[in-house]
């Protein structure tokens, strides 16, 4: 950008300058400090006359033509911050072009200056930040070149038809350069906007992840740590153990299918793709096999359904499980050895969660990452208008809360 101003400038103000030397000095005026003083007139009997002073008439032109071309420059030096500083190149070329079209008093050049300034105009209602001041500088540049518009404008022109052409650039300009903010703006928006989904759905899928591994997982080292205890005093315990093992792998791997699922674009995958519309998403309906496996663990755990069950929104029912299904997880991790109380309750507008255990002895290790399904769960249900409380209970143990509300059929 820097090097094309720069060409710009230099390009014109080449043309500015070849143009005053074509045209020569003969209309500059000169500086009244170096007009000569006449030489003195002879009087008779004097003598010879004294030979004239070195200022001479070729001293004159040469004096007035320098001052033309340093005016002629600076009309087009100023271009090459035009887009740095917009505003000061448009007035440095204004003020420079003014000075130099009265100077000089116009002529062939006046084409390259008017030039000049229209390129000027331009960069300060593209580029400058300022609106206001542009489009008032620009009105302002604009009247004083009308005014003066003898000297400023190209002889060939109608006396309105640049005044015209001036103020045409700069409307057009600042519609452009409005143009470019709001699309500027809208790209900003749309990115902001994508990040955002992008970091929601991450989440989301962090949290599906961590629900199905988490709880699976724990539960298949509890068995395996059975059986292996077992296996030498009691195998067809063991063997149970297994087989409860197997069918929690077999449970694990259908979930993560599923979010899998999820990921993988329409048409990449049709296996993927029909496993996981024939896997139905977990729900209130699957809590009694939760429970069921989780007493196979030897974990005892009572089931309590009360009222009458009202079908849930998809996301709102595997929110319900995730809930019972997170708190049975805590248990196993963190209250080996307790009983678990799961109490269910549809009530008219809501359906209530209660998960509680009398506490035990905890088996996992405190790591970064304690707390993430409690937040997660949150965050899940808060999608939904429903709320979450945990806590320890006086009387030992640890107790999760959740409502959902639910929309009846009318």
């Amino acid at each position: 950008m820097w090097a094309a101003d720069a060409i710009l400038a230099f390009v014109l103000a080449a043309c500015t300058v070849g143009t005053v030397l074509r045209q020569g000095s003969s209309h500059a005026p000169v500086p009244p400090f170096l007009v000569p003083t006449p030489p003195p007139v002879p009087t008779p009997g004097s003598g010879p006359a004294a030979p004239p002073a070195p200022l001479g008439v070729a001293h004159h032109l040469e004096a007035g033509q320098s001052w033309q071309l340093m005016l002629a420059t600076l009309t087009a030096l100023p271009l090459v911050v035009r887009r740095r500083y917009p505003l000061a190149a448009f007035w440095a070329v204004i003020g420079a072009s003014l000075l130099f079209n009265q100077r000089t008093g116009g002529g062939d050049a006046t084409v390259y200056t008017f030039l000049t300034c229209v390129v000027a105009a331009y960069s300060a209602a593209v580029y400058s930040p300022y609106r206001a001041l542009a489009l008032t500088g620009l009105v302002t540049g604009t009247g004083l070149l009308a005014v003066f518009h003898d000297e400023s404008f190209p002889s060939f022109a109608p006396d309105l038809a640049p005044f015209l052409a001036l103020l045409g650039v700069g409307l057009a300009a600042n519609a452009i350069h409005t143009w470019k903010q709001r699309l500027r703006l809208l790209q900003d928006e749309h990115e902001a906007a994508t990040r955002l989904a992008v970091d929601r759905e991450r989440s989301r899928i962090a949290r599906e992840l961590h629900d199905v591994v988490t709880h699976n997982v724990s539960v298949m080292v509890i068995q395996a740590g059975a059986a292996r205890t077992v296996m030498g005093t009691a195998p067809d315990r063991a063997r149970e153990a297994l087989l409860s093992v197997e069918a929690g792998g077999r449970t694990a791997m259908a979930e993560l299918r599923h979010v899998m699922g999820l990921l993988t674009m329409a048409g990449d995958d049709r296996d993927t793709a029909t496993d996981t519309d024939l896997t139905p998403q977990p729900g209130l309906g699957q809590v009694q096999a939760l429970t069921d496996r989780m007493r196979e663990t030897g974990v005892p755990v009572e089931l309590i359904v009360t009222g009458t069950p009202v079908p849930l929104p998809a996301g709102a029912d595997l929110a319900a499980y995730r809930v019972v299904q997170e708190a049975l997880t805590n248990t196993v991790k963190h209250a080996v050895g307790a009983r678990v109380r799961i109490a269910i309750d549809h009530v008219p507008g809501a359906v209530h969660i209660d998960v509680s255990d009398t506490g035990g002895v905890s088996q996992a290790p405190a790591g970064p990452g304690g707390g993430r399904g409690l937040r997660g769960l949150r965050d899940r249900l808060a999608v939904y208008g429903g709320t979450l409380q945990s806590g320890e209970r006086p009387t030992g143990g640890f107790r999760l809360r959740a409502v959902i509300p639910v929309e009846e059929m009318a």
